[in-house]
């Protein structure tokens, strides 16, 4: 007995390690051509910056690339084993289902231990770490954001065009859009030329126009072209854009999903505690949705165990050798399970339906219908 745990056990990590190392990849390639690329072709990240942001990403994708790795490398083991007849032996050697089940889930709990400590620990000060180091990326090389002949919105609120950029401070051809949240124009510059220069004292980027032109907009109706409400012309203007605003989308925000368990308790804590400068109500709003967070954590944590239960019995009697047939369910499974977390999520400005407990329904009916296929494979 022991031989055969040690067989299955091995077969269930490797294929579970391979598993979780493709989905790895897979996330990671799509974090990184999402919030990378456009910096690399900028020019704006160095080599060893990027290898540095790209190593800080992986207890991110790993702590959801995990439950759906051991999903899958269950289904890949026991889909074979069932295939080849091996199941169909060991069980006429007398040994039952949850004998032969006993090893997955042992490595299950590791992976579910291991899913806790990253949920808590790692990803959160790796996703803190990834941030700072992508918003000092930027600040270090700012004026690399002007691309010529391209549309740059990477500002909020300003869009910018330049025809040409002889050097790396100097631009040609330079317009300007301020526009409104619903992208309507505001006030628009146009400059025969423009030099654009970083004062690191100020945190700022200070812009000169050379022959400019401007005008600004009807505020109530900024879409009518007829009605201009005042127009300038300077030979020389200067203009300030706060790095602070311009690099708005890059700054670092705590987000609770990236905060570690100390900080989540602390903060839990501190909302617990009555404050006459927040009202009571905000006050547990803000409590329930750190409970929100924790509560996700958790059960995200614990989805190793509750994939690793269906997984057993569907890998059994799916019966399926092909890679991409067992692929293609634990896909089907882990997109069901998330989707239904997100559903859970929409409650959390209902305080009142207990979203933190929410969260616990995808694993318990995940877990339901783990132990009824698992008693039926087992009397088959």
């Amino acid at each position: 007995m022991k031989l055969l745990h040690r067989h299955i056990f091995a077969n269930v990590a490797l294929t579970c390690l391979a598993s979780v190392g493709l989905f790895a990849f897979v996330l990671l390639l799509g974090n990184a051509l999402k919030d990378l690329l456009g910096l690399v072709l900028a020019g704006q990240l160095e080599p060893a910056t990027f290898l540095r942001l790209i190593l800080l990403l992986v207890p991110f994708v790993v702590s959801y690339a995990l439950p759906m790795g051991i999903l899958t490398g269950v289904l890949l083991v026991l889909g074979r084993m069932s295939s080849d007849r091996e199941l169909t032996a060991i069980r006429a050697a007398g040994v039952s289902v949850a004998g032969i089940s006993a090893p997955i889930f042992f490595f299950a709990l590791l992976g579910a231990g291991l899913s806790l400590m990253v949920n808590f620990q790692f990803m959160p000060a790796a996703r803190t770490a990834y941030q700072r180091e992508l918003a000092q990326a930027v600040r270090q090389n700012p004026l690399s954001f002007i691309v010529p002949k391209t549309f740059i919105r990477d500002f909020p609120g300003i869009v910018l065009y330049v025809g040409e950029k002889k050097n790396d401070e100097t631009l040609l051809d330079f317009w300007l859009w301020e526009v409104d949240p619903q992208g309507r124009v505001k006030r628009f510059a146009r400059a025969d030329s423009g030099r654009l220069q970083y004062d690191e004292a100020a945190n700022k980027l200070v812009l000169t126009l050379h022959r400019a032109q401007a005008e600004q907009r009807d505020e109530k109706d900024p879409e009518n072209f007829a009605v201009v409400r005042s127009a300038a012309a300077w030979e020389r203007a200067t203009f300030d854009l706060p790095l602070d605003r311009v690099t708005g989308a890059r700054t670092v925000r705590t987000k609770l999903k990236w905060q570690t368990w100390g900080q989540l308790l602390a903060e839990w804590r501190r909302l617990d505690q009555p404050d006459p400068k927040v009202p009571r109500a905000d006050r547990e709003r803000q409590r329930m949705k750190v409970q929100i967070t924790i509560q996700e954590k958790a059960s995200m944590a614990f989805s190793v165990l509750s994939f690793a239960l269906i997984a057993v019995p569907l890998g059994i009697k799916v019966s399926r050798k092909e890679t991409s047939a067992n692929l293609g369910i634990a896909l089907a499974l882990a997109m069901g399970y998330y989707f239904a977390t997100i559903v859970a999520g929409w409650f959390d400005n209902k305080p009142e339906f207990r979203p933190d407990l929410l969260m616990w329904l995808p694993n318990i009916a995940f877990q339901a219908l783990g132990i009824w296929m698992f008693r039926k494979v087992d009397r088959a």
